[in-house]
């Protein structure tokens, strides 16, 4: 069963600029908790029990998000405030352990995810892009069933949704034979950034959702640098397709790009119109204000 998950949380997000300039975009919140939140549910949702954070200098404030306060703690117990202490007590299950590793250098996702190399061991491992939110559609979300694909196959899974043709230029395009059902795998050619609309080997982009093999360290220490100058995490893939095959897993929820404004504010609308306790008002709020 893998349960180490690696979140790469050291870039600038500066399509979230201004807000990132003194902000973690990872630390912007969504409805009533950090974008961030959402997604280390949604490992922890999924059986992994080590969230590995690689991250820089500037983004202290999420590492102290996940930790304790106890003069926080106390202060509420002290005021009685039992409903907002179990709020924040409850962010993290006492058996979830977080650690963090720095990214000394701005060198790509590969090379963010090669900085975990040391933790990671020789195990295998997922890989969440926090820019992402992932909003389950059924009781088990699409990285557990990933996770259960890889086990069962023991091929490599890169998790994709299908997109409008016409946008198809906008992402990194998988090379599959044919697009397979919602919560099904299909082994990959390969994966084409951002291809001509028209040329697109299909409309199945790459969400940002990985579960890969131990192996796959020793391929990035010897991936040279690519696009941008940076070592990137395709090429490693595409390295490993020389020798084993690694398979697309299509996801039967929906994305939420908060890395970019207008996907921010679509997973603030979807987010709290379920919101348990908020969702109603929230919902008759936007019907009065019928634009």
């Amino acid at each position: 069963m893998i349960k180490k998950a690696i979140l790469p949380v050291a870039g600038l997000g500066t399509r979230f600029l201004p807000a990132s300039k003194s902000i973690p975009k990872e630390m912007v919140t969504v409805v009533d908790r950090p974008a961030i939140e959402y997604v280390v549910k949604e490992a922890i949702a999924a059986g992994i029990e080590q969230i590995i954070l690689v991250t820089h200098s500037s983004k202290a404030s999420i590492e102290n998000y996940f930790d304790r306060n106890f003069e926080l703690e106390t202060t509420l117990e002290q005021k009685k405030k039992f409903d907002l202490l179990k709020v924040i007590t409850d962010i993290l299950p006492a058996h979830i352990s977080i650690v963090s590793v720095r990214q000394p250098q701005p060198l790509g996702l590969g090379h963010a995810v090669l900085c975990a190399k040391n933790i990671v061991g020789n195990e295998p491992f997922a890989v969440l892009l926090p820019d992402v939110l992932v909003k389950d559609s059924d009781t088990e979300n699409d990285l557990s069933l990933m996770i259960k694909r890889f086990e069962a196959s023991k091929s490599s899974q890169i998790m994709v949704e299908a997109v409008p043709d016409h946008m198809v230029d906008q992402y990194g395009i998988v090379d599959v034979a044919e697009s397979p059902v919602e919560g099904q795998s299909i082994v990959m050619q390969g994966i084409v950034e951002k291809p001509a609309v028209g040329n697109a080997p299909s409309n199945l982009s790459v969400v940002g959702r990985y579960v890969l093999p131990a192996q796959i360290m020793q391929l990035l220490e010897n991936t040279p640098r690519g696009a941008g100058n940076e070592i990137q995490l395709t090429d490693a893939i595409a390295m490993l397709q020389q020798t084993e095959a690694v398979e697309a897993y299509r996801m039967k929820g929906q994305t939420f790009d908060c890395g970019s404004k207008i996907g921010y504010l679509k997973a603030v609308l979807h987010y709290g119109l379920d919101h348990p306790t908020l969702g109603a008002e929230f919902k008759s709020l936007i019907q009065e204000l019928n634009v």
